[in-house]
Formats: structure tokens, sequence, C-alpha cells
């Protein structure tokens, strides 16, 4: 499963590096975040509740920040166990290009799931993971501009 996106955020990008490793910043923009913590500057883990169509699950997981190229970009690498409703793993390489005083974030993610929530079929999934990464874009770039 592939998902890109981009979004522009009216902060310069020197700001919008520094939150991407805001844990409380994070905390606050990921949809149905239960737990986050910072094991070292570049990993954390992750308790998350999710809902994809008729299953619900809490996934634990981690996060792994590679090729940190400050501030134009880095490779975000995470995974997550939902038990008997599955499993996720993937990574997304995320540029970050001034403009002005603003910011262009983009992002090219790649994604592998498995158990019940791969049977639930590729379009639901995809569409999920698609409105969760612009929820978590919008309450990013609302909290920056605050």
């Amino acid at each position: 499963m592939d998902i890109t996106g981009e979004h522009r955020i009216a902060v310069p990008r020197e700001a919008v590096w520094a939150a991407l490793f805001d844990i409380e910043m994070l905390k606050g923009c990921i949809p149905g975040c239960k737990e986050l913590e910072q094991n070292s500057p570049t990993s954390f883990v992750a308790k998350v509740q999710l809902k994809i169509g008729p299953v619900s699950a809490t996934f634990a997981g981690t996060v792994e920040l590679q090729d940190i190229d400050a501030p134009n970009g880095c490779r975000i690498i995470g995974q997550g166990n939902g038990g008997i409703a599955g499993f996720a793993k993937g990574g997304a390489a995320v540029k970050l290009v001034a403009d002005g005083e603003e910011t262009v974030l983009s992002y090219d993610a790649k994604a592998e799931i498995g158990g019940k929530i791969a049977a639930l079929g590729s379009r639901l999934v995809q569409a999920t993971a698609r409105k969760l990464a612009d929820q978590f874009f919008s309450a990013f770039t609302e909290r920056l501009k605050a």
C-alpha cells in the first residue's frame, strides 16, 4: 500500500523540523495516541487506538527516524502490532522544502498490513490510512500556527 501527500505549512522550515522531534507536539497530533515515549533522540515507542472499519484495536509499536538530513527531511520506519487485529509495518520519506516563510512538507509512505485488518480490503484500509494521515497533518499544522 502506497500513500503520498503534500501539505503547505505557514511556518518556517526550521520550526517545522523542530516540531517533528517534539514529543508533546507529536502526542497531540497522532490520531488515537494513548502513549508516546522517546527512547533515544531518533526512536519512539507508542500505543495507538484505532478503528478500521469494524475492527478496533490498540496497536503497540516503534518508530525510528533514519537518514536524518536536518532540516531537509528524514526517513521514518515503523511497525505496530494490534494482537488479533493484525499488524502494520512500513516507512515514509519526509521532505521539507522552504518556500519563503512557508514550508512544503511532502511524504511518500509504503506499508504492509496483515491479520484481520488485511481481510477488510485494501480500499478501506488505504482510505482509512489516508484519513489518519490527513488528521495528523491538519492537527500538526494547526498546532504549529498557534
